[in-house]
């Protein structure tokens, strides 16, 4: 039984692994459409979700704000989208990039297959690099492209069209898995085929980078990152405890250059590494979660009972 304890400290999820799963299940709450095959159409539809969801997956009961801003553009390209907009403020000003980090589907795929046991690719001068990647992506497939031929009258989803492998893994596999849907395969051309050989290398290339797609492809993150300086909730640093150490950069995963930041995810994990207990979880003015605990729900080994996290 005490191995079993000691087990279950060591294994237990943290309290940002089960926000991630609540909030794929929530995002992804008809479970039916699995059974039955086809693709939830009803009222919630019309409301997007803050991360990374495709519309197309069969138990998506909302829509994908990425691909709901690109058709948008595609299709209202003469007149703001101003919902869209409204939306993208909304989660932007609130949240930030607390939704790659916490809340977006997507990303607990990607590190759920980092813990594949095998060699990691740690980051470097290289991934810091291609992390403008994702940026570049923003503004070709999911702004202008989209304009251009929506200016024309014909809408074009870029990157959900061409690129998206979260549409891929969860719309088109969730679909075609189904033996309802067998008569569909025969549908298929190039474009699905490409489109899933970029699923199967990012999927390939997650395993052995810790969130891949996140860091180097995903154009709602990029857009996320806009709101790092602005956003209500995030991890923050209280420069007046700060000792300037560079641990919270070094033991991150992500290429931040500074906590909070563009890149920064606000998974929290930091909080529980700064010697100077300089980190903390806030709204605002207003600490939500302190150095006391790591920012994923446990307390320091030091902190604990028999010194045993």
């Amino acid at each position: 039984m005490d191995k079993l304890n000691v087990w279950w400290r060591n294994h237990r999820p943290t309290t940002r692994r089960l926000v991630q799963l609540y909030a794929a299940l929530l995002q992804n709450a008809h479970l039916r459409g699995f059974v039955e095959g086809e693709i939830y159409t009803g009222p919630a539809k019309a409301v997007c979700v803050p991360g990374l969801n495709c519309y197309s997956c069969p138990a998506a009961v909302g829509a994908c704000p990425l691909g709901a801003l690109q058709n948008a553009i595609a299709s209202r390209a003469n007149r703001p989208a101003f919902y869209m907009v409204g939306m993208l403020l909304l989660f932007g000003l609130t949240l930030g990039r607390v939704i790659c980090g916490w809340l977006c589907p997507m990303g607990l795929i990607q590190e759920l297959l980092h813990k594949i046991p095998t060699p990691k690719l740690q980051k470097s001068r290289v991934t810091r690099v291609l992390t403008w990647l994702k940026y570049v992506i923003l503004a070709v497939f999911v702004v202008i492209i989209p304009l251009w031929y929506g200016l024309q009258k014909i809408p074009v989803p870029a990157f959900c069209k061409y690129i998206c492998p979260a549409g891929t893994l969860e719309g088109a596999v969730g679909l075609l898995s189904h033996p309802a849907n067998a008569d569909k395969f025969s549908m298929l051309g190039i474009l699905f085929t490409r489109k899933f050989e970029i699923l199967v290398f990012a999927v390939t290339v997650c395993i052995f980078v810790y969130r891949a797609f996140c860091r180097f492809i995903c154009p709602l993150g990029a857009l996320y990152g806009f709101f790092a300086r602005i956003a209500l909730l995030g991890v923050r640093v209280d420069a007046t405890k700060c000792s300037s150490c560079g641990l919270c950069l070094r033991t991150c995963p992500m290429d931040v250059r500074f906590v909070g930041d563009h890149e920064c995810i606000h998974c929290g994990s930091c909080m529980g590494k700064c010697p100077e207990k300089a980190i903390s979880f806030r709204a605002g003015k207003i600490v939500l979660k302190g150095p006391e605990t790591d920012g994923a729900g446990r307390t320091p080994a030091h902190k604990q009972k028999g010194g045993c996290s």
